[in-house]
């Protein structure tokens, strides 16, 4: 097993059923399962990657952490913001409700980790024609709130995924530099 640079420990956040342990496992497994239930409490995952850095290769250990959208699982973020390097907030783009919802959730994160870059991911583009949140009003919101990005993405098509993590770690390694 090759030496760990770097470990850094995402959170994946959003409202209950968005899709974060639908991309959380797709990112891990690289397949798409129908049959995800809704998280109880939290699912963690962990995975392995090589990045080009301007230093050389890094190994990095990305530890996602992935919490249940439900309210009554809210009073645990807290907790697990600390130690966090990176969050991704996700939405599904044929509920608008949860991208609303973005603005509860930054509150409690900047309380306990203020420097913590937040990627806003609008899940579920193989849903285009139920579509209700144009991507412009995406990247809109995160340019407002000051998040690091913004992208749309399928966690069952596979759009994107690998980009995504890819760029918050990327973000994330910058840091250490």
């Amino acid at each position: 097993m090759p030496k760990i640079d770097f470990t850094f420990k995402i959170l994946m956040l959003g409202s209950e059923s968005t899709g974060k342990t639908s991309l959380s496992d797709r990112y891990i497994t690289g397949v798409f399962n129908p049959d995800i239930r809704l998280t109880v409490g939290v699912e963690f995952y962990v995975k392995n990657v090589e990045v080009d850095t301007k230093s050389g290769k890094k190994n990095v250990k990305l530890q996602i952490w992935d919490l249940g959208g439900e309210k009554r699982f809210r009073f645990l973020l807290p907790t697990y913001c600390l130690g966090s390097s990176g969050v991704f907030f996700l939405y599904d783009i044929t509920r608008p409700e949860t991208l609303e919802a973005l603005d509860s959730w930054i509150q409690i994160i900047k309380e306990k980790n203020n420097d913590i870059p937040i990627y806003l991911v609008g899940n579920k583009i193989d849903l285009e024609n139920e579509r209700k949140i144009p991507i412009e009003h995406g990247a809109q919101t995160a340019k407002m709130n000051n998040l690091v990005g913004h992208i749309e993405v399928s966690a069952k098509r596979g759009d994107n995924v690998e980009k995504v993590f890819q760029e918050l770690t990327d973000i994330m390694l910058k840091s250490c530099f």
